[in-house]
């Protein structure tokens, strides 16, 4: 409230000697002028918004390619298991560039073994598919609650400046020597939470995704395990 009521004495300060001196006060911002206000903390940010940018794009394309599923794929696997052509149902495997695909090909490699190191080693192969899928979501989970703190931050740092400006100048405060200070602690604050909550939609959007592919792979699995249990 005390930095809100700050903001509002200034600018009404302005106003009235704009008044005063019978000039025209005219309402207008210039965006990038306003980043550049917020001083050394916008560069971190800046990085931050544009590393939270590349990592949803790259995930979000790569996982919905992963998302596509040829759905004739375990009906062949299925007939060529039975017809014991597991030469063929390897190299189905191996022409699916697809999670599932890898996951099913090392089980057909583990046939004639007992059923639990099968799926043990079909586990083994989705924790890796998982841990691929999910790069870079604990940066864009690490931006999402850093960049708020690096905009409060600049907060501090431009209070810190507005407060060593008026010791400085004693009875003889002017305006412009705290309006650096507030700009800094404003436009800072600001943009750390956008970049924030940006991160933080787009961290969720990406684990829904994978949370799809992770339930695709489960129950292709679960589908394979029935087709060993199969009678011949």
């Amino acid at each position: 409230m005390n930095l809100f009521l700050m903001v509002q004495a200034t600018a009404e300060a302005v106003e009235g000697d704009a008044a005063e001196n019978g000039e025209v006060v005219e309402q207008s911002i210039n965006l990038l002028e306003l980043m550049f206000k917020g001083g050394f903390i916008m560069i971190p940010l800046a990085l931050l918004s544009l590393i939270t940018v590349y990592i949803f794009i790259e995930r979000y394309i790569a996982l919905k390619r992963v998302s596509s599923e040829d759905t004739t794929f375990m009906n062949r696997i299925k007939d060529y298991i039975h017809d014991g052509k597991i030469d063929s149902a390897l190299a189905l495997c191996r022409s699916n560039d697809h999670p599932v695909s890898r996951m099913i090909e090392k089980g057909i490699t583990r046939i004639g073994r007992p059923l639990n190191d099968v799926t043990t080693a079909i586990e083994n192969v989705g924790n890796l598919e998982v841990s691929r899928m999910e790069k870079g979501l604990p940066t864009l989970a690490t931006v999402s609650g850093g960049a708020p703190m690096i905009g409060f931050l600049g907060t501090v740092i431009g209070m810190i400046k507005s407060f060593w400006e008026m010791a400085n100048a004693g009875n003889n405060v002017m305006v412009d020597q705290l309006a650096g200070g507030i700009y800094t602690a404003l436009v800072t604050t600001v943009t750390g939470l956008i970049v924030g909550i940006i991160a933080y939609f787009a961290y969720n959007i990406l684990a829904a995704r994978v949370e799809k592919v992770v339930f695709k792979m489960e129950a292709r699995t679960m589908e394979f395990m029935d087709i060993l249990n199969e009678p011949a």
